[in-house]
């Protein structure tokens, strides 16, 4: 291996949905390194963090179709019984959800949890309020896939928040996807739901870091035992 392609093998590749807004930055710190130098290098430190958030690593996902995997990068926020969004079409009884809180610092890239076929898709646009709140579930704007599996349906719920604007989704009906395969992306700060079959068995706590297409979020063979968590 030369020492060129060493070098690239350690630089994470950024998504070409931000390349837009890296140029922007880059463009506005030229501009306010122009009027005021202090200004100039609060707009490159700007530029960096705007590049680091459009980063697009590559994941190693367990290949196990009874695993859930984290379809984001983030701290887990929710571990319990919800009531899918209605455009879902999954019934009005609660069902096991997994909450993901993605910072402005967390890759934004979201992967499927699960491999299967995406049955459909749901836009709804809505409110832009923290993300992390309970009731973002419910009125943020949000864009909501099917993914049927032979386990049964699942739905991944992309929410934006307080700070984000855009939701991205690349994926469309018919589509087949491998667990881990990227789907999607939510532009600076929001969430993911991800509803589960009944037998789902959340095998991650509350406040738990999750890292998008590598944690094992649930397991639906029941094989594992519930797991209790303490703070340490």
């Amino acid at each position: 291996m030369s020492i060129f392609d060493s070098i690239r093998r350690q630089i994470t590749p950024i998504h070409p949905e931000g390349y837009i807004f890296i140029a922007g930055f880059a463009v506005a710190a030229v501009v306010l390194g122009w009027i005021w130098s202090p200004l100039g290098w609060i707009g490159l430190a700007l530029t960096l963090w705007c590049a680091y958030f459009f980063r697009d690593p590559a994941r190693l996902t367990p290949l196990d179709d009874h695993l859930i995997i984290s379809p984001a990068d983030g701290a887990v926020s929710e571990v319990g019984y919800f009531t899918p969004p209605p455009e879902l079409g999954l019934g009005t009884d609660p069902m096991p959800r997994i909450s993901i809180f993605m910072s402005v610092f967390d890759c934004h890239v979201n992967r499927a949890p699960v491999a299967g076929r995406i049955s459909k898709i749901a836009y709804k646009p809505g409110l832009f309020v923290n993300a992390d709140l309970d009731k973002a579930s419910e009125d943020n704007e949000r864009n909501s896939l099917i993914i049927e599996t032979p386990a049964g349906r699942f739905g991944v719920v992309q929410i934006a928040g307080l700070i984000a604007r855009r939701i991205v989704c690349f994926a469309h009906v018919g589509d087949t996807l491998a667990a881990g395969e990227r789907f999607g992306l939510i532009r600076f700060g929001s969430r993911v739901d991800v509803y589960m079959p009944p037998n789902a068995r959340p095998l991650v706590g509350v406040g738990a870091r999750a890292v998008a297409g590598e944690t094992v979020l649930a397991d639906l063979n029941g094989a594992e035992p519930r797991r209790a968590f303490r703070l340490s």
